[in-house]
């Protein structure tokens, strides 16, 4: 079986490394599409596509219905998260607070983002449930707020801070496929793209060592290292990628704050020190036609033994995966099998052979998923098996979805896909068949429910 186009042990991480970055990250929790004020004039939120990744969450603001519109009264409470920009003087922060009290609206967190001529204040808040979110933006910007931002919360938000900060950084440190994962749930909903050094739409200035930070205040600018002073808070974050490159991360509603640039080159930082590592689980399954593998993460060490599953593979069977010169296959390896563009796995034999590789591949709102068994392992569940372990990877990832490339008459892979028992949606162009799997919707603070029982996920 074979689909898709090409596409360390972990090191033991001082307390005292996590605590100082820790420090830095205070945690942001976005989800779900945002509104502005109507005030504003702005547009409802939402991140443009790139290559990447892209972060979503919990649903949109919802019309409350017209009885309970205005009257702000109900039996229950709905937690929203709140930003909007005062004044840095005394007593504009206590107004907002006073108005939101009038309105019998709690508190619950409140955080500070400092800017050179005001404060963008972020609320987690619990209002009444009939109190509409028009109301609850009208009573802000009543009190003095401007350029207020609005979102239904969760109880992920109801987390404190300091466990959230140590459980971000102490998954970066302990795999370096969750960067852009971890920036995601920093930042909220955010496009995540990533350019090689040396490639078009790297900002020269990145490579002439110049500040990484965005000035100002306002919407549609850019935060880039060219040491400019733009008039407005960006929705472009620049990064300095540490495996050389530019991590740009692109978020339509709110602007991004320079609390936030910080937090996040924070994060990008402890990678960089960290270096490249990937988790040494390795588990051992038995597979449907009753054959002993092993599964684990693949690593950028691995690629000796996957060019050798490469020599042993049909010239097909490369070209059913690689859809291309299979003399190409070896090169694409490298990129394949860096944890920072996406999570692999590795199948083994007894005697420790690679002879199955699957790979997670970050690509915008979705996933993509690729597979290669080499044709001697080939119909005996081995790539049934590996395709689930992926499947798994993207839903504890929080992934909507994934989507695999197959070549039209590859029917190993359309069966493959089939089993996931998940609802496929089927795409052909010019021989070439795109089948997108939607995963379920997580609950209850944990991964989604797959249809299939897997007693021993992968770390």
């Amino acid at each position: 079986m074979a689909a898709g186009p090409a596409g360390g042990a972990a090191p033991t991480v001082s307390a005292a490394v996590l605590a100082t970055v820790a420090a830095g990250l205070l945690w942001h929790r976005g989800r779900g599409t945002a509104r502005r004020s109507p005030r504003t004039g702005a547009c409802a939120g939402g991140s443009t596509g790139t290559t990447g990744i892209t972060g979503g969450g919990a649903a949109p603001a919802e019309a409350p219905s017209p009885a309970a519109e205005g009257t702000g009264t109900g039996t229950g409470t709905t937690l929203w998260r709140l930003r909007t920009t005062v004044r840095d003087t005394p007593g504009t922060l206590g107004a907002v607070c006073t108005a939101l009290a009038d309105r019998r609206i709690d508190i619950v967190s409140l955080q500070t983002h400092p800017l050179a001529d005001g404060t963008v204040d972020e609320f987690l808040l619990r209002a009444p449930s009939g109190l509409p979110a028009t109301a609850l933006e009208a009573a802000v910007e009543g009190a003095g707020g401007a350029d207020t931002w609005l979102e239904r919360a969760d109880a992920h938000d109801l987390v404190d801070m300091p466990t959230r900060v140590l459980g971000l950084a102490t998954r970066t440190a302990l795999d370096a496929a969750e960067l852009p994962l971890a920036l995601r749930r920093l930042l909220g909903r955010c496009t995540i793209g990533s350019t090689p050094a040396g490639q078009p739409g790297q900002p020269e200035e990145l490579g002439g060592g110049a500040r990484e930070e965005p000035y100002g205040h306002g919407p549609l600018q850019e935060a880039d290292a060219s040491g400019g002073t733009p008039e407005a808070l960006p929705t472009v974050m620049r990064l300095r990628d540490p495996a050389g490159g530019l991590i740009t991360v692109r978020r339509a509603q709110p602007p991004f704050t320079p609390t936030e640039f910080a937090r996040a080159r924070a994060l990008v930082e402890l990678d960089a020190l960290l270096g490249t590592r990937v988790p040494r689980r390795r588990d051992v399954l038995t597979v449907p036609q009753g054959s002993e593998i092993g599964l684990r993460r693949a690593r950028p060490e691995d690629r000796p033994a996957a060019r050798s599953m490469h020599a042993r593979c049909t010239p097909a069977t490369l070209a059913r995966r690689y859809h291309g010169p299979v003399g190409d296959a070896d090169r694409y390896l490298t990129h394949l099998l860096d944890p920072r563009f996406g999570q692999s796995l590795a199948v083994e034999t007894p005697d420790g052979r690679v002879v199955g590789l699957g790979h997670l591949l970050w690509d915008g709102d979705e996933s993509e998923v690729a597979l290669l068994v080499e044709d001697a392992w080939q119909r005996r569940g081995v790539g049934t098996t590996l395709l689930r372990r992926l499947v798994e990877l993207a839903a504890d990832a929080g992934r909507e979805s994934v989507y695999a490339v197959a070549q039209s008459a590859n029917t190993g892979m359309v069966a493959a896909m089939r089993a996931l028992e998940l609802p496929l949606d089927y795409q052909v162009e010019d021989g070439t068949l795109v089948i997108t799997a939607a995963l379920p919707t997580a609950s209850g603070g944990g991964p989604a429910a797959l249809p299939w029982t897997v007693s021993d996920r992968p770390a």
